[in-house]
């Protein structure tokens, strides 16, 4: 059987960088060729150096320049991960066509369509995001209505490749955290953030009413990982929306008390408030909470407990 080739679109984001690092760990049981793309030039020399073997591409996901040069150089990808996105829910407020050309992944289907022969699976992150946030605990048959500009972006994305696409898997993916990445990122990340800020003892407001179920980063590889082998040795159609968070339920209040405890800080330093004491210039859906069950009995797969997690994260 010949070498099945893979694509990591924003492979030098958070998530990006840790998919490829999971897709490299697996090479002695799941050889594959490996490509990524990226929006800054050029990319990071750490993350070249780590994997030497791997091909990154420039490519503009707005207009899709850099895509023909995959096709010459890397061929048709038999597995595509999307992890590309404008995320910041306030960037995505400002400017809501930014938001579609990059969040909707046309160029990119529009690309994959085109090649001869092609037969693929999309692997697409979408967001929490996507629901309301009035009640606990959505699944993924419950409907989504979304109060901002990011979480309309998405549903857009995830209805144009239900239309478009014969393979697909849809992530709606909760809070991602976990260690850094090889080529650091420049985004704050969420446990080290209160990790940095706590230990300078320094007091700090967080919210008590909004709601999310992080997941462990090496979790979301791991079913990103065992959606592309399932595919690569069966290739059996495959089209499923699936809920990837963390067992937990948790306000953001408790996420920064088990960094406190843990870590042995002093639980004086967390005040709680409620959302609606800040303007962050963007609606912010209050309870997102995932029921993961469709996750758990699809894949096999268990997500570790935000503590569990925060530890792993921590090192310790």
């Amino acid at each position: 059987m010949s070498r099945k080739r893979v694509l990591i679109v924003g492979g030098t984001g958070y998530l990006g960088q840790h998919v490829l690092q999971g897709f490299s760990d697996i090479q002695e049981t799941t050889p594959c060729d490996l490509a990524f793309t990226h929006h800054s030039s050029p990319p990071p020399q750490a993350l070249l150096n780590a994997f030497p073997t791997v091909l990154p591409f420039s490519v503009d996901l707005k207009t899709g320049i850099g895509f023909e040069a995959i096709s010459h150089q890397f061929g048709p990808p038999d597995v595509v991960v999307n992890c590309a996105a404008l995320s910041v829910p306030r960037a995505c407020e400002m400017d809501p066509a930014a938001a579609m050309s990059v969040n909707v992944p046309s160029s990119l289907v529009n690309w994959l369509s085109s090649l001869e022969e092609s037969n693929y699976l999309l692997i697409h992150l979408s967001t929490d995001q996507v629901y309301e946030g009035v009640k606990s605990f959505y699944k993924e048959d419950d409907e989504v209505v979304p109060v901002n500009v990011y979480g309309k972006s998405k549903v857009a994305a995830e209805q144009f490749i239900t239309e478009k696409c014969s393979n697909y898997a849809i992530l709606r993916s909760s809070i991602i955290f976990g260690p850094q990445t090889i080529s650091p990122v420049s985004k704050s990340l969420p446990i080290q953030w209160v990790d940095g800020i706590l230990s300078k003892g320094n007091t700090t407001e967080f919210f008590h009413d909004e709601f999310r179920c992080p997941v462990y980063v090496k979790d979301v590889v791991g079913i990103i990982l065992a959606l592309s082998k399932t595919w690569i040795s069966e290739a059996k159609q495959r089209k499923l929306l699936l809920n990837v968070g963390g067992p937990d339920r948790v306000s953001r209040v408790q996420m920064a008390e088990t960094v406190a405890d843990i870590r042995g800080y002093n639980l004086s330093l967390i005040k709680s408030v409620s959302a609606s004491s800040v303007d962050r210039g963007v609606m912010s859906p209050a309870d997102i909470s995932m029921d993961i069950t469709k996750l758990v009995q699809t894949l096999g797969i268990s997500p570790v407990s935000f503590r569990d997690g925060v530890r792993l994260t921590l090192e310790l």
